[in-house]
């Protein structure tokens, strides 16, 4: 049991903190294929730099360590309570060494158990097979990629695609759509699952089940690999680009798989998932619980550092690009120069706000003032040592759109001017940085060992009642650098993309399979 309880600890800190080489070969092509010098080359620039940071670290690849997913294959007569029982002790202690987020959230009281147990945390699924060793997969899914899976029901009428038939090019155009669903809002570049079939419950398995295929393997049914190299082929003509800044590296990996339905459903489910794509697996010794091979790693070294001609094209884009230092308290005059495509370094103090606080500050007073502040959508990886001081292990950006029901009316209640987070915002928050003079900042999405090591000192804690991810942290950063992609002039970045990869997608609208 403790051999097999420090093997699962081992899968679980490993896939947190070190992505498998099928996954860095496709970041690496993705990089060298982007324009140099492009935001969207910046970007994967930055991907590739947290990458090596957190490998180095042995720390979290991104700030939000996800809904741990285990597929888990054992011999006949294996005692499947103990391996579960092993797994929550490892669980327990992964988040309690900072490897893992807490993020176990009771849904009906909010209350964070804490330790990444609870109600379906984190889920193991069980399979026997006839083998004599134990097959543990592991994936980290993250929150942000999770709210971009989409069901299609076919058939449908798609935006920008028209009618999408039961058939495969009905199929097709499903697959197309979901990826410009996404935008930058899932950590674009992403990796897709797609489960055709089946019931909704097992239609969207069969979608994730995809994702612990390797990048590289080969679809063994004929439609389905063709399908798969049309999506690759084609997605990437959609111009999202990395974060949604535009470019040419949208989609990194599709994984397609079909099973029975019933004649009155045809479902089609698409599991997004980010570039931080954590997946890892190790074959266990049944009898003493050792890990006796690791799964997705073939022992290439794959080089992800900057090329010279890429930082030639990154020096040179500087020059052309506007950077702006920014120090909380920051004025409207200070706001209203600021336009789309301007770098901003910040200095000082800034405060994170998610989900739970953007809700409590609706009908309650801020801790703090806010007047002037930088609020960051973040919820990061903490740990208090022994003097009880937290020090910050992980603090990338998290998807800003879950705030637009709150933020415009919090922006302008308490005074903020800036907002930062991933993915950007919508209409209702456009209108009030155009009216409140405020801007949105995009920060590189799941850069978080990248931002980690911007932020010098946590000043402080409020809300500590939301959990660790939700509460109100106040962090002295130094060098934190992000893109305005929303002024307060009315522009948006991410409104623009959206707009022209619609068009794009309406190329895409004439059947390709008959």
């Amino acid at each position: 049991m403790e051999k097999l309880q420090q093997s699962m600890y081992e899968l679980i800190v490993e896939t947190s903190t070190n992505l498998p080489n099928d996954v860095r070969r496709a970041i690496a092509k993705a990089k060298a294929q982007e324009n140099a010098g492009t935001r969207a080359a910046l970007s994967l620039s930055t991907i590739t730099e947290n990458i090596e940071m957190a490998d180095e670290k042995v720390s979290p690849i991104c700030q939000d360590t996800g809904m741990p997913t285990f597929e888990i294959k054992t011999p006949v007569g294996v005692n499947q309570i103990e391996i579960k029982k092993a797994i929550h002790k490892a669980m327990e202690q992964a988040t309690a060494d900072g490897k893992l987020r807490p993020n176990s959230v009771d849904s009906l009281t909010g209350k964070n158990s804490g330790n990444n147990l609870g109600g379906g945390t984190p889920v193991i699924h069980f399979s026997q097979w006839e083998e004599d060793v134990i097959d543990v997969r592991l994936i980290l899914k993250g929150g942000g990629c999770e709210n971009k899976n989409v069901q299609y029901s076919l058939p449908a009428e798609l935006e920008g695609l028209g009618r999408a038939g039961r058939d495969l090019d009905g199929i097709r155009k499903c697959i197309m759509h979901s990826v410009y669903q996404a935008q930058g809002q899932g950590c674009s570049a992403g990796f897709i699952g797609v489960g055709i079939g089946g019931d909704r419950t097992t239609s969207y398995s069969l979608a994730k089940e995809q994702l612990f295929r390797t990048v590289d393997d080969v679809n063994p049914v004929e439609d389905l690999k063709k399908l798969e190299d049309y999506v690759m082929e084609n997605a990437n003509k959609l111009g999202i680009g990395t974060m949604g800044f535009g470019g040419e590296a949208t989609l990194l990996g599709c994984k397609i798989g079909a099973m029975n339905r019933l004649p009155a459903s045809f479902f089609v489910s698409v599991a997004y998932n980010c570039w931080a794509y954590r997946r890892l697996g190790v074959v266990i010794d049944q009898s003493t619980g050792d890990i006796k091979e690791w799964l997705y790693k073939d022992g290439e070294t794959v080089d992800l550092n900057t090329a010279s001609k890429e930082i030639a094209a990154a020096a040179e884009v500087q020059e052309k690009t506007r950077e702006v230092v920014l120090e909380a308290p920051i004025t409207e005059e200070q706001i209203r120069d600021l336009k789309v495509g301007d770098v901003v370094i910040i200095n000082g103090m800034m405060h994170t706000g998610r989900d739970a606080i953007h809700h409590h500050l609706m009908d309650h007073d801020a801790p703090i003032d806010l007047n002037g502040q930088i609020i960051y959508h973040c919820g990061p990886v903490m740990l208090k040592d022994e003097e009880g001081n937290w020090h910050v292990k992980a603090a990338g950006p998290t998807t800003s759109i879950r705030e637009e029901p709150y933020q415009g009316d919090i922006m302008k209640k308490f005074g903020i001017r800036a907002v930062m987070g991933k993915g950007g915002m919508g209409p209702k928050t456009l209108k009030a940085l155009e009216e409140h003079g405020g801007v949105y900042l995009n920060a590189i999405g799941g850069a978080a060992q990248y931002y980690a090591d911007c932020i010098k000192e946590v000043k402080g804690v409020d809300l500590m009642e939301f959990g660790i991810p939700e509460a109100m942290w106040h962090l002295e950063v130094e060098g934190f650098a992000a893109i305005v992609t929303m002024d307060s002039h009315g522009n948006s970045l991410h409104a623009d993309v959206d707009k022209s990869s619609l068009e794009k997608l309406a190329e895409f609208k004439e059947p390709v399979f008959k």
